[in-house]
């Protein structure tokens, strides 16, 4: 990286040992105004200052973990119940096969067994059906 790019002009070709001891506002887009306000704020007026200022090393530090951080194990269980729920939504979202001119063939609503059906189709339709009966029959 070329460091001449995020020090304004005036501090251009100066060595880094120069540039830590410059004033805040040798780093390209903090003005006068923005270093004063970094002094009065946090007693920071050299560009090592900022960089040793606790809050900067703490969040440096947060941002470079929450890279590498896992997902606990409420977020892995969400995500998997997400995931699950548009594979019932959308079931045609599943890949294609290997050979391509075939694609996962499911069974039609109607003919899944309720042991294997999680919404009881099979059980709703008996329901019907004897309700239907009894229905006939009062009439």
């Amino acid at each position: 990286m070329n460091i001449d790019t995020v020090v304004d002009k005036e501090y251009v070709g100066q060595s880094f040992r120069a540039l830590a001891d410059a004033p805040t506002s040798a780093l390209r887009g903090i003005s006068a105004k923005d270093a004063k306000a970094l002094a009065q704020a946090f007693n920071v007026h050299t560009v090592r200052e900022l960089a040793n200022l606790e809050f900067v090393k703490w969040a440096a530090a947060i941002t470079t973990l929450a890279e590498q951080e896992q997902e606990t194990p409420a977020e892995q269980a969400r995500e998997t119940l997400l995931d699950s729920g548009v594979e019932m939504t959308f079931p045609a979202s599943d890949p294609v096969s290997v050979d391509a001119g075939i694609t996962r063939i499911e069974v039609a609503p109607e003919t899944v067994d309720a042991h294997d059906d999680h919404q009881h189709a099979g059980k709703v339709e008996q329901s019907t059906a004897k309700g239907l009966k009894e229905e006939a029959a009062t009439h």
